[in-house]
């Protein structure tokens, strides 16, 4: 009993679909739901026990920025300064300890920083490197534990190598001597923070930095520089520090989901998820069934969107338009339109992709090594399995040899040597009458008339051979 392979293909759109729609429902209504609930616990722990008003004035929000700076931090800042704002909080202090991260998260910190009603204070536990020195000039202070250190702020590109493009470098040490003068640091020294090329002497310190230095200042040398206004050894000194008077410190955290988002959404995960969900989905599209590959490759997609969608970047209608673009793909494999539905489906489900993320740039590099790795799965697939898989439906592989027990008509090698009468003249082919069946036969090209006594001499398949057969005595 032959199987059908298009039951195959219907279990394996079926599933496709009923996990991209479990996807879709789930981020459509949980997650919203979940942020609501923590917006109600955090009220409740600012206004809850004193009655709201009577904190008016002495609420400290304490929010962390701690290791990669990424999209993913900078919409839990953004949401943590929503917050603080809006219970009317008298101070911010940003707890920094990161070596950077990106530079496009970080100007978007920057700029909610700035543009924030609440006086900020940077408090620089550890390190505040690259993009973390950005995010601490920003604040309206800066205070620094001992052993800490600022600047260092150089641009590379992900794989940690130096960008010496200028217009990148200059563009970097606008920012950064930008974010310097807000509150009346020495922009040359924020220069000197990015650029290595240019020699700065901080006379605060009496220290000459050149050619080939970056420009990092531990506790004491930010103090004499400018570049801190106190020395804190922890976080109790520093809300001492502010001067309010009975402080209600309240102190943020990532949410799971938050946690989970800010991993996700980094630029080497994001990669990954995209060649591991595609690699998955492009195997299952040409093997044949509904297996661990598929639901791995869902899952790795459902990540990469439910990342961003947690991140507040992508949304509803571009899982809509990933689902449409691998539903034009499968719908290819069985509608003949010469390439206009899977060109179709090719640019809806790049578009999705493309489209969910913070920046199409990083999505788009992170898209193209998945399309070559996706081409890379192509070429075992066709290798290992290539009779088998959905491209056989258009295929006739079957061969029907005789061997098999496949025939055309009934085999007549037993009538070789046998004697009957030609039933029509023979001219050459005819009938006769052979062991009582009436046969098709054909002579080698002589003529014999009917009535006539034959002999068969040769069977070729259906093709009887026959000769005037020699009287005997």
């Amino acid at each position: 009993m032959r199987k059908d392979s298009r039951n195959g293909t219907v279990r394996y759109g079926a599933g496709l679909f009923a996990v991209m729609a479990l996807l879709w429902l789930v981020i459509g209504t949980g997650i919203p739901a979940a942020a609501e609930t923590e917006n109600s616990r955090a009220d409740a722990a600012t206004q809850g026990e004193s009655g709201g008003d009577e904190n008016y004035g002495r609420l400290v929000y304490v929010i962390p920025i701690e290791q990669t700076i990424e999209t993913g931090l900078a919409r839990f800042l953004s949401r943590a300064f929503d917050e603080a704002e809006r219970h009317r909080a008298a101070r911010i202090i940003l707890r920094i300890n990161t070596l950077g991260g990106g530079v496009d998260a970080a100007l978007d910190i920057g700029e909610r920083i700035r543009t924030s009603d609440v006086p900020t204070i940077a408090y620089i536990e550890g390190k505040a490197l690259s993009a973390g020195s950005y995010i601490a000039l920003n604040a309206d202070q800066i205070v620094m534990a001992k052993g800490s250190s600022i600047g260092a702020a150089a641009v590379v590109d992900l794989a940690g190598n130096r960008i010496e493009d200028s217009k990148i470098v200059s563009s970097w040490v606008s920012a950064m001597t930008a974010a310097a003068k807000l509150n009346g640091r020495n922009p040359e020294y924020a220069a000197g923070m990015v650029d290595d090329q240019r020699t700065v002497h901080v006379a605060e310190i009496d220290r000459t930095f050149g050619r080939g230095e970056l420009i990092a200042f531990d506790h004491d040398e930010a103090l004499k520089a400018g570049y801190a206004e106190a020395v804190a050894a922890n976080l109790d000194e520093v809300v001492r520090w502010t001067g309010i008077e009975q402080p209600k410190v309240v102190e943020i955290e990532l949410t799971a989901a938050e946690k989970l988002a800010r991993f996700l959404t980094n630029p080497y995960v994001m990669t990954l998820l995209l060649l591991v969900g595609l690699g998955g989905i492009v195997f299952e599209l040409f093997a044949p069934g509904f297996g661990v590959p598929g639901i791995v490759g869902l899952i790795s997609i459902g990540l990469y969107f439910f990342g961003n969608y947690v991140a507040g970047f992508a949304g509803v209608e571009h899982i809509i338009l990933f689902v449409a673009g691998v539903g034009l793909l499968v719908a290819e494999l069985f509608v003949p339109s010469f390439g206009i539905l899977g060109i179709a489906g090719f640019v809806s489900l790049g578009a999705g992709i493309v489209l969910a993320a913070y920046d199409y740039r990083d999505a788009m590099a992170a898209l193209g090594i998945a399309l070559l790795g996706c081409v890379l799965v192509l070429i075992v697939v066709f290798v290992w399995f290539r009779r088998r898989g959905v491209w056989n439906r258009f295929v006739l592989r079957d061969e029907f040899k005789t061997e098999a027990g496949y025939v055309s008509a009934p085999v007549r090698s037993q009538l070789v040597g046998k004697r009957g009468e030609a039933l029509t003249p023979l001219r050459p082919s005819g009938a006769a009458l052979i062991e009582g069946q009436r046969v098709d036969v054909v002579t080698s090209g002589e003529f014999i008339p009917a009535g006539e006594t034959v002999e068969v001499i040769q069977v070729e398949g259906v093709r009887v051979v026959v000769r005037r057969a020699e009287r005997s005595g």
